[in-house]
């Protein structure tokens, strides 16, 4: 097995495309990112067709400005990593296409990556964390309760009926007229408003089921907004963001707890939310676990934490095969709640 001394991580799952260096001793990482905040802005969402536009226009310049950062030439790579789903399937094929195609060009080793596991796992590469843990994953796309054995076994407790708890909070927000994204816009807007003004909804309220549901929820929010207009945004956002990091809380602690896991770990897009960033880490304190939050960069989608989980995976199990292709769904299976 190739000796590894510099990952290149590239990420293309949605509307982010970066590409990030690991290695060093000890190591660390060089990442740059290029964002299409204001290319979806007008539409209130991610457009399939733009985003994959844009990251075919943006990943070689990406990587190259990455490797001018980290002082090193591609030759200098040792290992190439990713991701392959899941996420949207022509902006996957695009970030898969190009490490593949480098890989080969390089004559080095090449690891598919899972977005969701780096998410997963994301927190590892910054914090010392001990097998087993819980790892809560938020997203705009998806909403997971793992059991985390080690770097290559876990077992999903519970995830999403319906929609992301992302999807809530950027379809509230489209519903409340904010822009794009919606989970910093209500999130800014709730600041200064009141948590218990209104009394949206807590979906699958049942100790027993570890899953979620956030489609309910969106919907009482645009049944309250035809009828309550002059409702004043400020808590309806606050209200509405309360709701969502309820349910989150809850069924985390509560899975700790059943487990006896000492560690939670998050990670995810809506991670980089300071109300659940708050309330997960006082709930878990009076029950004495310990919660860990990735930094910010390896909150939304990024290349690091591809780059790091490619390195773990090739560490634990060798290279992928070039044929490997993507996956846009997530379909592990999943455990029956507690």
């Amino acid at each position: 097995m190739t000796s590894i001394n510099f990952t290149l991580g590239i990420e293309s799952s949605c509307d982010e495309t970066a590409a990030a260096v690991y290695g060093g001793d000890p190591p660390v990482f060089f990442e740059k990112v290029a964002r299409q905040f204001d290319i979806h802005s007008p539409y209130g969402g991610v457009v399939p067709e733009l985003a994959s536009r844009c990251h075919l226009e943006a990943v070689s310049l990406l990587v190259t400005e990455t490797c001018k950062e980290a002082d090193i030439e591609l030759d200098d790579i040792s290992l190439v990593a990713a991701t392959a789903g899941p996420g949207l399937a022509g902006a996957l094929v695009v970030g898969l296409t190009y490490g593949k195609s480098l890989a080969f060009a390089l004559k080095k080793p090449f690891v598919a990556v899972n977005h969701v596991e780096a998410h997963m796992y994301a927190a590892c590469a910054e914090s010392n964390i001990e097998f087993p843990f819980i790892a809560l994953v938020v997203s705009g796309g998806h909403t997971l309760l793992v059991d985390v054995k080690d770097d290559l076994e876990y077992t999903i407790l519970g995830r999403t009926r319906d929609d992301a708890a992302g999807e809530a909070f950027d379809k509230g927000a489209k519903i409340l007229g904010l822009p794009y994204p919606g989970g910093v816009s209500i999130e800014k807007t709730g600041k200064s408003g009141n948590v218990s003004a209104y009394d949206f909804p807590r979906a699958l309220k049942e100790r027993k089921s570890l899953d979620f549901s956030f489609s309910g929820l969106k919907t009482s929010l645009l049944y309250f907004n035809e009828k309550n207009h002059d409702a004043p945004i400020e808590d309806v956002c606050a209200s509405y963001q309360q709701a969502i990091v309820d349910v989150l809380v809850r069924k985390s602690i509560f899975a700790a707890i059943k487990l006896n896991r000492k560690n939670i770990v998050l990670g995810g897009g809506v991670v980089a939310n300071k109300k659940l960033r708050e309330d997960i880490t006082s709930a878990a304190n009076k029950k004495g676990i310990r919660v860990v939050l990735p930094s910010f960069n390896l909150c939304t989608d990024n290349a690091r934490m591809i780059a790091y989980r490619g390195n773990i995976l090739y560490k634990k199990r060798g290279a992928d095969d070039l044929k490997t292709d993507i996956f846009p769904m997530f379909v592990k299976k999943c455990n029956q709640g507690l």
